[in-house]
Protein backbone atom coordinates (compact mmCIF):
# COMPACT_ATOMS: atom_id res chain seq x y z
CA UNK A 1 0.00 0.00 0.00
CA UNK A 2 3.03 2.30 0.26
CA UNK A 3 2.70 3.36 -3.41
CA UNK A 4 -1.08 3.90 -3.29
CA UNK A 5 -2.73 7.31 -3.35
CA UNK A 6 -3.11 8.06 0.37
CA UNK A 7 -5.90 10.51 -0.36
CA UNK A 8 -7.93 7.56 -1.68
CA UNK A 9 -6.45 4.66 0.28
CA UNK A 10 -9.76 2.86 0.81
CA UNK A 11 -10.57 2.99 -2.91
CA UNK A 12 -7.11 1.63 -3.73
CA UNK A 13 -7.60 -1.24 -1.28
CA UNK A 14 -10.96 -2.13 -2.81
CA UNK A 15 -9.48 -2.02 -6.32
CA UNK A 16 -6.70 -4.37 -5.21
CA UNK A 17 -9.32 -6.73 -3.81
CA UNK A 18 -11.27 -6.68 -7.08
CA UNK A 19 -8.03 -7.30 -8.95
CA UNK A 20 -7.42 -10.55 -7.07
CA UNK A 21 -4.76 -9.53 -4.55
CA UNK A 22 -4.25 -12.06 -1.77
CA UNK A 23 -3.15 -9.56 0.90
CA UNK A 24 -2.82 -5.86 1.53
CA UNK A 25 0.83 -5.31 2.41
CA UNK A 26 1.28 -2.52 4.97
CA UNK A 27 4.78 -1.03 5.26
CA UNK A 28 5.32 0.39 8.74
CA UNK A 29 8.44 2.58 9.09
CA UNK A 30 9.58 4.42 12.19
CA UNK A 31 12.23 6.82 10.88
CA UNK A 32 14.92 4.90 12.73
CA UNK A 33 15.27 1.42 11.24
CA UNK A 34 14.66 3.05 7.84
CA UNK A 35 14.61 6.81 7.15
CA UNK A 36 10.92 7.43 6.32
CA UNK A 37 7.94 7.45 8.66
CA UNK A 38 4.83 5.87 7.18
CA UNK A 39 1.57 4.44 8.49
CA UNK A 40 0.49 3.03 11.83
CA UNK A 41 -2.42 1.21 13.49
CA UNK A 42 -4.91 4.02 12.81
CA UNK A 43 -4.38 3.70 9.04
CA UNK A 44 -4.58 -0.07 9.35
CA UNK A 45 -7.97 0.10 10.99
CA UNK A 46 -9.14 2.19 8.05
CA UNK A 47 -7.87 -0.41 5.60
CA UNK A 48 -9.53 -3.16 7.62
CA UNK A 49 -12.85 -1.34 7.28
CA UNK A 50 -12.34 -0.72 3.55
CA UNK A 51 -11.45 -4.27 2.45
CA UNK A 52 -11.88 -7.89 3.48
CA UNK A 53 -8.37 -8.80 2.34
CA UNK A 54 -5.98 -9.98 5.10
CA UNK A 55 -3.48 -7.37 6.24
CA UNK A 56 0.17 -8.37 5.79
CA UNK A 57 2.12 -6.03 8.06
CA UNK A 58 5.83 -5.40 7.54
CA UNK A 59 7.34 -3.79 10.64
CA UNK A 60 10.45 -1.87 9.59
CA UNK A 61 10.90 -0.55 13.11
CA UNK A 62 13.40 -0.78 15.94
CA UNK A 63 12.27 -3.16 18.71
CA UNK A 64 9.20 -4.45 16.86
CA UNK A 65 8.17 -6.50 19.90
CA UNK A 66 6.98 -3.25 21.52
CA UNK A 67 4.35 -2.74 18.81
CA UNK A 68 2.96 -6.21 18.12
CA UNK A 69 -0.23 -5.88 20.13
CA UNK A 70 -1.16 -2.55 18.55
CA UNK A 71 -0.89 -3.87 15.01
CA UNK A 72 -2.52 -7.22 15.68
CA UNK A 73 -5.35 -5.45 17.48
CA UNK A 74 -5.71 -3.27 14.37
CA UNK A 75 -6.23 -6.36 12.22
CA UNK A 76 -2.87 -7.78 11.15
CA UNK A 77 -3.15 -11.37 9.90
CA UNK A 78 0.59 -11.68 9.19
CA UNK A 79 3.39 -9.76 10.87
CA UNK A 80 6.95 -9.57 9.53
CA UNK A 81 9.74 -8.44 11.85
CA UNK A 82 13.32 -7.83 10.79
CA UNK A 83 15.95 -10.09 12.28
CA UNK A 84 18.23 -7.03 12.34
CA UNK A 85 15.79 -5.05 14.50
CA UNK A 86 15.16 -7.31 17.49
CA UNK A 87 17.52 -8.87 20.00
CA UNK A 88 15.00 -11.60 20.87
CA UNK A 89 13.79 -13.09 17.59
CA UNK A 90 12.46 -16.37 19.06
CA UNK A 91 10.44 -14.53 21.69
CA UNK A 92 9.07 -12.02 19.18
CA UNK A 93 7.96 -14.69 16.70
CA UNK A 94 6.34 -16.66 19.51
CA UNK A 95 4.47 -13.55 20.69
CA UNK A 96 3.06 -13.03 17.18
CA UNK A 97 1.82 -16.61 16.97
CA UNK A 98 0.36 -16.49 20.46
CA UNK A 99 -1.84 -13.62 19.29
CA UNK A 100 -3.13 -15.74 16.40
CA UNK A 101 -1.21 -14.04 13.56
CA UNK A 102 1.30 -15.63 11.20
CA UNK A 103 4.92 -14.89 12.12
CA UNK A 104 7.38 -13.84 9.40
CA UNK A 105 11.09 -13.08 9.62
CA UNK A 106 12.34 -10.36 7.23
CA UNK A 107 15.90 -10.19 5.89
CA UNK A 108 17.70 -7.18 4.45
CA UNK A 109 19.72 -7.78 1.26
CA UNK A 110 23.10 -8.11 3.02
CA UNK A 111 21.88 -10.13 6.02
CA UNK A 112 23.15 -13.74 6.03
CA UNK A 113 20.44 -16.34 5.44
CA UNK A 114 21.79 -18.35 8.36
CA UNK A 115 20.29 -15.80 10.76
CA UNK A 116 16.92 -17.52 10.30
CA UNK A 117 18.25 -21.09 10.34
CA UNK A 118 17.47 -21.59 14.02
CA UNK A 119 13.94 -20.18 13.88
CA UNK A 120 12.59 -21.96 10.80
CA UNK A 121 10.39 -24.16 12.98
CA UNK A 122 9.02 -21.09 14.76
CA UNK A 123 7.75 -19.08 11.81
CA UNK A 124 5.31 -19.17 8.93
CA UNK A 125 7.27 -17.23 6.36
CA UNK A 126 10.50 -15.49 5.41
CA UNK A 127 10.38 -12.11 3.68
CA UNK A 128 13.44 -11.57 1.49
CA UNK A 129 14.10 -7.93 0.73
CA UNK A 130 15.11 -7.49 -2.90
CA UNK A 131 15.91 -3.80 -2.32
CA UNK A 132 17.31 -1.91 0.63
CA UNK A 133 14.10 -1.11 2.53
CA UNK A 134 12.61 2.32 2.93
CA UNK A 135 11.41 3.53 -0.45
CA UNK A 136 9.10 2.29 -3.20
CA UNK A 137 10.23 2.27 -6.83
CA UNK A 138 13.71 0.78 -6.37
CA UNK A 139 15.28 -1.73 -8.75
CA UNK A 140 15.27 -5.43 -7.93
CA UNK A 141 18.70 -6.58 -6.71
CA UNK A 142 19.72 -9.53 -8.94
CA UNK A 143 21.52 -11.34 -6.11
CA UNK A 144 18.09 -11.90 -4.54
CA UNK A 145 17.43 -14.83 -6.88
CA UNK A 146 20.36 -16.83 -5.54
CA UNK A 147 19.33 -15.94 -1.99
CA UNK A 148 15.84 -17.30 -2.68
CA UNK A 149 17.24 -20.54 -4.11
CA UNK A 150 19.51 -21.06 -1.10
CA UNK A 151 16.76 -20.22 1.32
CA UNK A 152 14.39 -22.64 -0.39
CA UNK A 153 16.97 -25.39 0.18
CA UNK A 154 17.40 -24.31 3.81
CA UNK A 155 13.64 -24.41 4.44
CA UNK A 156 13.31 -27.91 2.98
CA UNK A 157 9.91 -29.50 3.57
CA UNK A 158 8.79 -27.03 6.23
CA UNK A 159 5.53 -25.15 5.68
CA UNK A 160 7.35 -21.82 5.41
CA UNK A 161 6.30 -19.41 2.66
CA UNK A 162 9.05 -17.45 0.92
CA UNK A 163 8.12 -13.88 0.04
CA UNK A 164 10.05 -11.26 -1.89
CA UNK A 165 9.65 -7.50 -1.51
CA UNK A 166 11.08 -4.73 -3.66
CA UNK A 167 11.32 -4.08 -7.38
CA UNK A 168 8.74 -6.75 -8.16
CA UNK A 169 7.23 -6.23 -11.61
CA UNK A 170 6.27 -8.20 -14.72
CA UNK A 171 9.93 -8.84 -15.53
CA UNK A 172 11.20 -9.83 -12.09
CA UNK A 173 8.09 -11.66 -10.81
CA UNK A 174 8.59 -14.84 -12.89
CA UNK A 175 12.27 -14.92 -11.95
CA UNK A 176 11.46 -14.66 -8.25
CA UNK A 177 8.78 -17.35 -8.45
CA UNK A 178 11.10 -19.70 -10.35
CA UNK A 179 13.69 -19.17 -7.58
CA UNK A 180 11.21 -20.16 -4.86
CA UNK A 181 9.12 -17.12 -3.89
CA UNK A 182 5.40 -17.80 -3.41
CA UNK A 183 4.30 -14.41 -2.14
CA UNK A 184 5.18 -11.31 -4.15
CA UNK A 185 5.01 -7.84 -2.65
CA UNK A 186 4.57 -5.17 -5.31
CA UNK A 187 4.02 -1.44 -4.92
CA UNK A 188 4.73 0.76 -7.93
CA UNK A 189 4.03 -2.09 -10.36
CA UNK A 190 0.47 -2.23 -9.02
CA UNK A 191 -0.43 1.32 -8.05
CA UNK A 192 1.45 3.14 -10.82
CA UNK A 193 0.98 0.55 -13.56
CA UNK A 194 -0.63 1.18 -16.92
CA UNK A 195 -4.39 0.67 -17.01
CA UNK A 196 -4.99 0.98 -13.28
CA UNK A 197 -4.70 -1.27 -10.26
CA UNK A 198 -6.86 -4.17 -11.43
CA UNK A 199 -5.20 -4.43 -14.85
CA UNK A 200 -1.74 -4.18 -13.29
CA UNK A 201 -2.52 -6.98 -10.85
CA UNK A 202 -3.78 -9.21 -13.66
CA UNK A 203 -0.56 -8.74 -15.63
CA UNK A 204 1.57 -9.33 -12.55
CA UNK A 205 -0.30 -12.53 -11.69
CA UNK A 206 0.10 -13.79 -15.26
CA UNK A 207 3.83 -13.06 -15.07
CA UNK A 208 4.09 -14.97 -11.78
CA UNK A 209 2.39 -17.99 -13.35
CA UNK A 210 5.08 -18.02 -16.03
CA UNK A 211 7.60 -18.45 -13.25
CA UNK A 212 5.75 -21.51 -11.95
CA UNK A 213 6.09 -23.09 -15.37
CA UNK A 214 9.86 -22.75 -15.38
CA UNK A 215 11.87 -25.87 -14.46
Amino acid sequence: MLAADFAHLGAAARAAERGGADFLHVDVMDGRFVPPITMGPVVMRGLRAASDLPLDVHLMVVEPERHLDAFIDAGAARVAVHVEATAHLHRTLAAIRERGAEAVAALNPATPLETVAWVLDDLDGVLVMSVNPGYAGQRFLPGTLERLRRLRALVGERAVTLAVDGGVNEETAPQAVAAGARLLVAASAVFAGEGGIEASLARLRAAARRGLAQP
